[in-house]
């Protein structure tokens, strides 16, 4: 499997560190982030979903770990909106370039807001995140990260 995708290429122009995690997706039954952290031997604490929004009618992002929930309500109050949706699939992978299932924040066709769950800064780092395919996710430093995407950290998800 090729590990060079509009993610990692995103994250070796803007000099990050990180590590490459493939596992076999299976696209099965269950939450993807969940058996992505099976499948890979970490904490589902420490694994993080990426999941596109429409925030009063405009795309955004947000990164949670793979055992909670996003609050929409939590989320459009992050970006100070007022209602907040998951996007369509199709609506997603058209924007982001991404297939669902290997959406990353890093890399997308076009840079939206987006906000990770404050619990990001609460786990022991490394994290591993969406790589920008599905079966491939990246290892790396949360803080950089959040940084060159410029992106805000809030508390956005439930239990």
């Amino acid at each position: 499997m090729s590990t060079a995708t509009p993610a990692t290429r995103f994250l070796d122009r803007q000099g990050l560190s990180y590590e490459v995690l493939e596992y076999d997706y299976g696209g099965g039954d269950g939450p993807i982030g969940l058996q992505a952290a099976e499948a890979i031997g970490w904490a589902p604490e420490r694994v993080f979903k990426t999941l596109m929004v429409e925030l009063d009618g405009k795309p955004a992002c947000a990164v949670i770990p793979a055992d909670r929930s996003l609050s929409m309500k939590k989320f459009a109050k992050a970006i100070k909106g007022k209602s907040a949706e998951m996007m369509a699939p199709v609506k997603a992978e058209r924007l982001t370039g991404f297939h669902t299932g290997g959406i990353s924040p890093f890399g997308q066709k076009k840079a939206v807001p987006t906000v990770f769950d404050d619990t990001i800064l609460a786990v022991e780092a490394p994290v591993v995140i969406n790589g920008g395919k599905r079966g491939l996710m990246v290892c790396l430093d949360p803080g950089p990260a959040i940084a060159v995407l410029r992106a805000s950290v809030a508390s956005i998800s439930v239990e």
